[in-house]
């Protein structure tokens, strides 16, 4: 009975950690896909490219948030075909950057344990009418 309980633990306890982790590596990826599609239509709504990266980066950090994810963990990033991103028919592409750090970790922003660094992109192309 002792030893069913003493390897009950030392096999559970690291599978439940890695369950959780790979759960949290999940919906971050969730997360980042979300956000950049979100912040790449937000973007082509705006009128001019400083209004557009402004509600982009809202867009996607506070679709982080949804998620549980701060915005420190989050680097958002725009990239246009053309010179006026704005202009019709330009791609607009938004890059979405998050780290995934390891959960239940004490100090883990001072040891900076990271379970992922997840990214997706997304492209909107801006409308002749708007």
């Amino acid at each position: 009975m002792v030893e069913f309980i003493l390897l009950s633990l030392l096999l559970m306890v690291p599978m439940v950690y890695f369950i959780v982790t790979i759960g949290q590596v999940q919906g971050g990826s969730f997360a980042v896909v979300g956000a950049a599609d979100q912040a790449a239509k937000v973007y082509v709504m705006q009128k001019d490219t400083s209004e557009g990266r402004a509600a982009a980066e809202q867009a996607a950090l506070l679709t982080l948030a949804d998620y549980g994810h701060s915005a420190g963990q989050a680097f958002v990033d725009v990239a246009c075909d053309r010179g006026d991103c704005l202009s019709a028919g330009a791609a607009v592409t938004i890059t979405v950057k998050l780290t995934v750090p390891l959960p239940m970790v004490p100090f883990g922003d001072a040891l900076s344990l990271d379970a992922a660094n997840l990214s997706a992109s997304a492209t909107q192309i801006v409308g002749r009418f708007r």
